[in-house]
């Protein structure tokens, strides 16, 4: 699905954000604060939009999409970046490589999202930033029920002229209903073992930008790896005593 609308994918995101979405990659980069030297990991960073724009700071971006027509289509427009097809829940990178990782409209496209969040720790260095820039739900009703209202009856006309492929907009709009809401993501980043974790609305909350931290200091560290450890050690069943 993805392969299919690489090609258009950026034209249609600007035309259906009514450009909102240059305001949402600018805050994007600006909560990233990318610095020059820095090791800077972008997932599901498509064409690679959001990653040329980290990459002025004279970071070095490596820009991660499980799609090979995006990542093809990526690398025809920024050859400069280092491009990468892999799935953000198996992260082909060893432990704390990255000062900072980001994914922009990618984590509800994973298929278990709270293993993508655990990767994302484990590759960032202790201290690491991550930011999460993600569709999410308008907390007043009314703006909540206009915006839904657009998803189904506004969207599909504006992508039946601009994208070539309709359907998959279809996977769009009900992607972004079943997401969860700002709190309950938040509290996915901190079970991840991500400290200082905090959001803030964009759009009147269409999109929130989560941040967190992975904790620097060796002791919290090792609490986390041990809680991890805990609730990933299989339990052992003992069967009960027969006569």
């Amino acid at each position: 699905m993805f392969d299919e609308v690489a090609k258009h994918y950026d034209r249609t995101n600007d035309i259906l954000s009514a450009g909102n979405a240059i305001l949402w990659r600018y805050a994007t980069t600006r909560a990233v604060a990318p610095e020059a030297g820095e090791r800077i990991l972008d997932i599901a960073a498509g064409t690679g939009t959001s990653s040329a724009a980290l990459a002025k700071s004279g970071a070095r971006v490596v820009a991660v999409d499980f799609s090979a027509g995006m990542i093809a289509e990526g690398r025809k427009r920024h050859d400069d970046i280092e491009f990468i097809e892999a799935n953000a829940e198996k992260l082909p990178f060893g432990d704390n490589e990255f000062d900072a990782v980001t994914i922009s409209f990618g984590l509800r496209n994973v298929h278990n999202p709270k293993a993508a969040l655990s990767e994302m720790y484990r590759v960032l260095k202790p201290g690491g930033r991550l930011v999460i820039c993600e569709f999410s739900r308008p907390p007043r009703a009314l703006l909540r029920a206009g915006y839904f209202g657009y998803l189904k009856y506004v969207m599909p006309t504006v992508v039946g002229i601009t994208s070539s492929n309709a359907v998959a907009y279809d996977y769009l709009a009900e992607s972004i209903k079943e997401w969860p809401d700002q709190g309950k993501l938040s509290q996915w980043i901190r079970a991840s073992g991500f400290t200082r974790v905090a959001y803030r609305n964009l759009t009147a909350g269409v999109v929130a930008l989560h941040r967190g931290r992975k904790p620097a200091d060796a002791s919290i560290l090792a609490s986390v790896a041990k809680r991890k450890s805990a609730a990933t050690r299989p339990v052992k069943i003992i069967p009960p005593e027969t006569a």
